[in-house]
């Protein structure tokens, strides 16, 4: 008798009741997939395909602008984007040796750089630039405009890769200078031959990043002036677009960014994988 009504008793948990939390998630994601199909086919009803095509995707206007896009626009770019990356990396190590020294002024003179060239837009340095020779007269950037595009991307990256530097000196083991230092290695050369490669090694994916974030900016360049030859891909674009009254040449532009940076962006990110699964 007893056993009967042991068999009989009402689990002590009772019976479940309700979708589990896996059932509800999958719900949740099935309603959320459903809405942007709607939101898709929506757009795509919505929209004016025949004018869409004739705006952004006319092949006549978009071939006006070949190969100049390239040979002209995309080459000014790079050459823009590496000349500032280059001073911005040298640059940035300095400052990130700076910030490391013990000599105080050596310190708050790097901090306020970087302060000052962080808070501060592009936008705002490369206006400064084009105004230097009103401080400064007779005073000129060597290059022209391939100079003062180098400086002015090269101070605003210099601040955001002393930082970067600075992250990756500090994650090299303080034992690595001092094994360096018991050989009788004098301290530049310890830092120069051992800590500092160790670092950049480090802050490669972020670095790698930066050069993405130069690209972008370069377009700043034709707030200084350029001429036909030194356009870069806004600015050719904007032009192109200008004298066939049609947006395709600055859709052309921004697809001819995206062959740079989506390559780039999948290399940092492989990189980052990579250190990821080393550590």
């Amino acid at each position: 008798m007893s056993a009967v009504s042991e068999q009989e008793a009402p689990s002590p948990a009772g019976p479940r009741k309700g979708l589990g939390p896996r059932r509800k998630q999958r719900i949740s994601r099935g309603v959320q997939y459903a809405l942007l199909v709607v939101v898709v086919v929506v757009l795509a009803a919505l929209a004016d395909w025949g004018a869409i095509r004739q705006s952004f995707l006319n092949l006549d206007v978009a071939r006006e602008g070949l190969p100049q896009l390239f040979t002209v626009a995309l080459r000014n770019t790079v050459i823009y984007t590496v000349s500032g990356y280059v001073f911005g990396f040298l640059a940035g190590l300095l400052l990130a040796l700076m910030r490391q020294s013990s000599v105080a002024p050596y310190r708050w003179i790097a901090a306020g750089y970087v302060e000052i060239f962080r808070g501060l837009p592009a936008l705002v340095i490369f206006l400064m630039i084009g105004s230097l020779p009103l401080a400064f007269p007779g005073f000129h950037v060597p290059g022209e405009v391939y100079g003062q595009a180098a400086l002015g991307l090269g101070l605003v990256s210099a601040a955001y890769m002393a930082e970067t530097f600075r992250a990756g000196l500090q994650a090299v083991p303080r034992g690595q200078m001092e094994a360096a230092r018991s050989l009788g290695m004098p301290y530049m050369r310890a830092m120069v031959s051992i800590v500092i490669p160790q670092a950049i090694r480090i802050v490669i994916p972020p670095l790698t990043n930066e050069m993405v974030l130069l690209f972008k900016d370069s377009s700043l360049v034709l707030f200084l002036g350029v001429t036909a030859a030194q356009v870069e891909l806004a600015k050719f674009g904007n032009d192109q677009s200008s004298t066939f009254a049609n947006p395709t040449p600055i859709l052309m532009s921004g697809l001819t960014y995206l062959l740079i940076t989506i390559p780039l962006g999948y290399v940092a990110r492989r990189l980052e994988s990579r250190q990821g699964a080393g550590r």
